[in-house]
């Protein structure tokens, strides 16, 4: 049975928004399994905005972690490869 949506794959968010007394560490670190679960190729700013407007209880701490992800997001950059080490 599939848990999540292409928004939140494992459920993470979900889950966090229903346990009472999580902490604003907890959810980063739930924050940071998510941004990991989610394909590089996604736009992370789309799937926040989305999480948020699903998940409107402002005084969650997870809705606090979701913004401030979405104010720092930006797209991977590639560092390395042959292109930085030629002439």
């Amino acid at each position: 049975m599939k848990k999540g949506d292409a928004t939140d794959p494992k459920g993470l968010i979900a889950d966090a928004f229903k346990i009472d007394g999580i902490t604003y560490e907890e959810c980063r670190s739930i924050f940071l399994d998510w941004a990991l679960a989610v394909p590089i190729d996604t736009d992370s700013k789309a799937l926040i905005t989305e999480l948020l407007a699903r998940h409107t209880d402002t005084g969650h701490p997870m809705h606090q972690v979701l913004g401030e992800g979405l104010a720092v997001s930006k797209p991977p950059k590639r560092r390395g490869g042959w292109k930085a080490r030629r002439s």
